[in-house]
């Protein structure tokens, strides 16, 4: 098949999972014989993100798209003064500020690129129909999440191909705008997603919550659990000691670094597991500097510094030696998470996870058996959880490599890219 996908960059600042998650698909479709194109936009595809697509070329680049929205003399310019604005470089920059990413200011915005053609950034629109047109017509076209569902009716109109949308946790970033957006941006969705084929859902979970609240008919919707390339992870030779904790996503509120941070300082109060050690990779934004500011005063105020690390964005073979470094993981998010592509991580290294019973998290550990749950936002039931692992390293074990069997078997990236052709091919 010949695929095009749209999918936004991270800019490298912090650990991606929708890209994550799209780069080792696509990869993998490539290896398995497709014609796979991937058009970066917004943000430039980050460094271990390999795979094929336009070098440095970028859509709907994010000053361009914020300035268009902030003036009608950027909805003018020509391209060579786009072109400057969409230097990686400057994109990465820009990244890095986290402004673009600021979800209660970006309503407005968001409104906008849902209305495609008739909204601040169809200069950006025209550009991309006007590519596709040089271009010999895909099989088939993937967005990569449904808040780019603007741009599918005038590519359908122009092209006439079949378009399909992945969900994941766009509810998050919808519900974190302020009323009236809203509701406005729900009810834009709604209509924007006629214009789509099929969506895919990355967990049932997400799936069903999606299908309610954009109103897609059942037989539009399919459930691809997220993969990853499992060749390239490894348990560790020997149990680690002392024993570590481990946090893998951005280091913001909303993940729950906070709520591990108390957990941890729980358990070292009790004092029952000598020497335990915290590490926390993932990176960060500029307007996470203040949580993370108050999470290492908290640390120092309770002598527990010298005990935690908090590490950068991790490239591909940092994450790794990262993973091996653990006994166990945990990202206590406070929101409900359509997946959790950070788990199957952990457990292809034979990592337990420790999740709040919410969201998509019991659905993997149960698919898994790679984990335990223990009742969300709750620091003292998470140190509870985490404690009853650390003290059995035999359970931890046996979990630890149930979870990596049931990964190699179903949540590998080849079975993967298979469940994903055969749903690409229901809708060709």
């Amino acid at each position: 098949m010949k695929i095009i996908q749209l999918i936004p960059g991270s800019g490298d600042a912090f650990y991606c999972e929708n890209c994550l998650r799209d780069c080792t698909l696509f990869r993998e479709l490539h290896k398995q014989g497709h014609d796979v194109l991937r058009l970066p936009l917004y943000l430039p595809i980050t460094s271990d993100e390999l795979g094929h697509h336009l070098g440095d070329s970028v859509f709907f680049g994010g000053i361009n798209v914020f300035l268009q929205q902030k003036s009608a003399l950027f909805r003018k310019t020509p391209r060579w003064i786009d072109r400057l604005l969409d230097s990686p470089k400057l994109l990465k920059w820009v990244a890095g500020l986290g402004g673009m990413t600021d979800a209660a200011e970006m309503g407005n915005m968001t409104l906008s690129m849902l209305r495609g053609e008739d909204g601040q950034q169809a200069k950006e629109l025209d550009r991309l129909v006007a590519w596709f047109k040089t271009q010999e017509s895909p099989d088939v076209i993937h967005i990569s999440n449904a808040l780019l569902l603007g741009v599918v009716r005038r590519i359908k109109q122009e092209l006439g191909v079949p378009v399909i949308c992945s969900l994941q946790d766009e509810d998050i970033w919808i519900d974190a705008l302020p009323e009236p957006q809203r509701q406005m941006v729900w009810d834009m969705l709604v209509e924007r997603g006629n214009d789509v084929d099929a969506f895919v859902a990355v967990s049932k979970y997400y799936g069903d919550l999606m299908r309610e609240r954009l109103k897609i008919p059942a037989d539009r919707i399919y459930v691809v659990h997220s993969g990853i390339d499992t060749e390239n992870y490894r348990q560790a030779d020997s149990p680690v000691d002392p024993p570590v904790v481990g946090y893998l996503e951005r280091q913001c509120p909303e993940k729950g670094l906070h709520i591990l941070i108390e957990a941890f300082i729980i358990l070292k109060q009790n004092g029952r597991i000598p020497g335990l050690k915290l590490r926390a990779a993932g990176g960060s934004l500029a307007t996470d500097k203040a949580y993370l500011k108050k999470i290492r005063q908290r640390l120092t105020k309770e002598n527990l510094s010298a005990y935690v690390e908090i590490l950068p964005n991790l490239d591909f073979g940092s994450r790794m030696d990262f993973l091996r470094s653990l006994s166990v993981m945990s990202v206590p998010a406070e929101h409900k998470e359509a997946f959790g592509i950070y788990i199957i991580e952990a457990l292809a290294s034979s990592v337990p996870a420790v999740q709040p019973r919410q969201g998509a998290f019991p659905e993997i550990l149960e698919a898994t058996g790679g984990g335990i749950l223990y009742e969300p936002n709750e620091p003292q039931k998470l140190a509870d959880a985490i404690e009853s692992l650390l003290l059995n390293p035999q359970r931890a074990h046996e979990l630890g490599k149930q979870g990596r069997d049931a990964v190699l078997k179903k949540f590998s990236v080849e079975h993967t890219a298979r469940e994903m052709v055969k749903m690409l091919e229901s809708v060709k």
